[in-house]
């Protein structure tokens, strides 16, 4: 994997990922998840940086990151991922890298992009999703996925690990009226392929 090319400055956002190290499991039950988001808001508190959006998958995260102050995100992420491996080696008893080497980062530069990736990261769990058992439409189901932020976007959770007012500010509270709102947003992507909605924000990049 390349290294990371973003510059990391105050007020900058920025889609931050990574992957397990040689694409393996990195989530492997509840607890896994839920020490990554514990852990995450552990270092939220330590640090000047504030999450928009997050969706964790078995193999793979993906953040949206704003940098509130001069240090830079790099010292953030490594600290987060660094107590993880800490967490997972212990657990599973098992030495070496958990992640597959440097994050990567990409600098987002306008409104429409950083809405776009918002979306392209909430959609990450449709293909994971739409494997289970029928019995909810897929909508219902992305909205239940417990590990991604998408939820905190569309229902009125406790206790939120994201800052969601700054995309949603650029959408409609209401259906009423024809006027957009977020989950309506993100739900018309529901039928556009993995591929397609890469493209669409990295050119195919990832």
């Amino acid at each position: 994997m390349s290294a990371r090319t973003a510059i990391f400055m105050a007020g900058g956002f920025y889609h931050v990922y990574n992957r397990g190290h040689n694409k393996q499991t990195i989530f492997y039950d509840a607890k896994d998840y839920q020490m990554y988001l514990k852990r995450l808001r552990e270092y939220l508190e330590k640090h000047e940086v504030t999450v928009l959006a997050y969706c964790l998958m078995p193999n793979h995260i993906h953040l949206i990151l704003r940098q509130d102050g001069d240090e830079s995100i790099d010292r953030f992420i490594h600290r987060l991922h660094t107590a993880y491996t800490m967490y997972f080696n212990k657990k599973y008893e098992r030495v070496g890298a958990v992640f597959q080497g440097k994050f990567k980062a990409k600098p987002i530069d306008t409104d429409e992009y950083l809405l776009h990736v918002s979306r392209y990261i909430h959609i990450n769990p449709v293909e994971l999703l739409d494997t289970q058992p029928q019995g909810l439409a897929l909508s219902v189901k992305l909205e239940k996925y417990p590990w991604s932020s998408y939820g905190e976007y569309v229902e009125n959770r406790l206790n939120p690990l994201c800052d969601s007012t700054i995309i949603r500010n650029y959408f409609s509270n209401s259906p009423m009226r024809g006027k957009t709102t977020y989950r309506s947003f993100v739900e018309e992507y529901l039928g556009i392929s993995t591929s397609e909605r890469l493209a669409e924000i990295s050119s195919g990049n990832l």
